[in-house]
């Protein structure tokens, strides 16, 4: 999917940020509607049915999860990508709980920002590091570690890769930190993928979370 057929949704309550954020993307993607509380956000996403919303957490009339319940309640097939100022696990965690596919801060860039709408619209789990182990604490709280027999199906280098992948790093991080070629992480990406029998990095992050991998 290239990023200028992606139809995006920008949902934040203050007009000034909404500008700023439509102003750094609208060239990589289509902004088909915004929206500044709960009840104009669940009527535009239904109306213009985007691949992504951009979704702030806290909005008059309510919360980000409030808009994710809303619109699953309509039947509306769309991802939401929270993009909030707040970095607290209570915030991340409600999001992630009630079905958005990523969150990240407003400090993101606007070429990372493109890049996360994109990754989220293919399938992917997008946090920063410090927000993937949020995610992962939280599925994971006062559970034992289980055993996990499938890590004997891959490699050192494979579940080095995974690790990554989980907490949401993207390939480029992975190969700069790993001291190998994007194409190498992308090759170990697919066999990770292919041996645990998942079909995309949100069930990865989604099976290392509840075996408690990242801790």
């Amino acid at each position: 999917m290239t990023t200028n057929q992606l139809q995006v949704v920008l949902v934040d309550d203050h007009e000034l940020v909404r500008a700023g954020v439509r102003a750094e993307i609208e060239n990589d993607v289509e902004i088909v509607g915004e929206a500044s509380d709960v009840p104009s956000a669940v009527e535009v996403i239904c109306a213009s049915q985007p691949q992504v919303v951009l979704l702030d957490v806290h909005l008059p009339g309510g919360n980000g999860p409030a808009v994710i319940e809303a619109v699953a309640d309509r039947e509306v097939n769309t991802t939401f990508l929270a993009l909030s100022v707040s970095d607290a696990a209570e915030d991340v965690i409600a999001v992630i709980r009630a079905g958005a596919r990523g969150y990240v801060t407003k400090a993101i860039s606007g070429p990372d920002l493109v890049d996360a709408i994109v990754r989220v619209a293919d399938g992917d789990a997008v946090f920063s590091p410090r927000l993937a182990g949020f995610v992962l604490d939280a599925f994971s709280v006062e559970e034992p570690a289980p055993e996990n027999p499938e890590l004997d199906l891959l490699t050192t280098r494979e579940e080095e890769v995974m690790r990554l992948l989980a907490r949401g790093y993207a390939y480029k991080q992975i190969a700069r930190k790993l001291e190998i070629s994007i194409k190498t992480v992308e090759s170990h990406a697919s066999a990770v993928l292919r041996k645990l029998q998942l079909s995309s990095r949100n069930e990865l992050s989604l099976w290392a979370a509840n075996r408690r991998l990242l801790d």
